[in-house]
């Protein structure tokens, strides 16, 4: 399984970024897709992930802001970050967790000025 990740950049506290991570390769069910963020001199921590029936997690300094979602037809989700503040930025990584085994996609920066 292979993740590719998109989305990130630069926007203004306030503002919103749409990060996508497609996944190729085998994705058998029950899985486990989402994103992680670290940011500079921090640990990588969950943003959000969701599962092969839709259910949730979401990181608390997130929640309310953060949607993830999925399209399995595409091997495909998205994370919608809305109400981005300083401290949303990070790289965030595509995450999946399939048959016992993690995935990492690249990280994409995401950057947000204050």
């Amino acid at each position: 399984v292979q993740l590719q990740a998109s989305g990130g950049g630069l926007v203004q506290a306030g503002g919103s970024l749409r990060l996508s991570c497609a996944a190729s390769g085998s994705i058998d069910s029950p899985n486990i897709m989402g994103w992680f963020r670290q940011a500079p001199g921090k640990q990588r921590e969950l943003a959000a992930i969701i599962s092969n029936v839709g259910s949730t997690e979401y990181a608390n300094s997130v929640k309310g802001r953060f949607t993830i979602s999925r399209d399995n037809d595409k091997s495909t989700w998205y994370l919608q970050m809305n109400s981005l503040k300083p401290e949303d930025a990070a790289v965030y990584y595509c995450y999946a967790y399939v048959r016992g085994r993690t995935y990492w996609g690249q990280g994409t920066q995401v950057t947000v000025s204050s």
